[in-house]
């Protein structure tokens, strides 16, 4: 994103999560109930559904609404089943796009993913069509202002793969995602803690959009992301949204 403001497109979307916090609560639980089911109920051995606690927290989510939820996934109690899938395709100006979905209807959710696309001036593409443009990481932002060499003292030491400091003076840390949570740690213990933390599909590199056009391409990410089965929307669009 050279030449552009990555903490602006930061706080943009942090704001826009905000305004769609009643929506987030159906996608946590989802999530909540897949990391248990997969790797188990205990958030000591289940990095994955310690990151979904976590995110559960950070909206205010009670604790029995979190337990009873991993109980419905490890078989305590009854519950739905939900299956990972991925859909990649195209938005606005051929930007890449991908939809990662919890759903216990794969017909239902694909069939919304495909007319949000088309009807937003998009597409629906194939398997591997676009996930090579992307890389599976986690990825840490600091504000500006934040010591640059604190960061990279830190978080080098704990592992990470690169420190990368934009114009704007936010700082982004980049990790493996098996080394997010013990990078996040360190940091944290440095008294550094991270505006936003996650572990993302980043693109290798984005394209720039007319302002036209990332008006359009951001209604269609919000219109992605309002469906309940749809987990996270990443895409390689630059919105230009300083």
């Amino acid at each position: 994103m050279s030449g552009h403001s990555k903490w602006a497109n930061i706080q943009h979307r942090k704001g826009r999560q905000d305004e769609k916090r009643q929506r987030v609560w159906t996608k946590v639980v989802r999530e909540i109930m897949t990391a248990a089911r997969a790797g188990g109920g205990d958030p000591a051995g289940n990095p994955r559904l310690r990151l979904a606690i976590d995110k559960a927290k950070a909206v205010n989510m009670p604790a029995d609404t979190i337990k009873r939820n991993i109980e419905k996934a490890t078989g305590a109690l009854e519950g739905m089943n939900y299956e990972e899938v991925r859909y990649e395709g195209y938005g606005i100006g051929g930007a890449a796009i991908i939809v990662d979905t919890l759903t216990d209807n794969r017909v239902r959710t694909v069939a919304d993913v495909r007319h949000i696309l088309t009807h937003g001036g998009g597409n629906l593409g194939t398997d591997g069509s676009v996930d090579y443009q992307f890389q599976h990481v986690g990825q840490l932002f600091f504000a500006p202002g934040t010591s640059e060499d604190k960061v990279l003292e830190a978080a080098l030491e704990a592992g990470a793969d690169d420190v990368v400091s934009d114009d704007d003076g936010s700082i982004e840390v980049i990790t493996d995602p098996g080394a997010f949570e013990s990078v996040k740690k360190a940091l944290e213990a440095a008294g550094l803690n991270a505006e936003m933390a996650e572990i993302t599909m980043r693109p290798n590199a984005t394209i720039d959009l007319a302002a036209g056009d990332a008006s359009r391409m951001q209604q269609l990410v919000d219109a992605l992301e309002e469906l309940d089965d749809v987990q996270a929307v990443y895409h390689n669009a630059n919105l230009n949204l300083e």
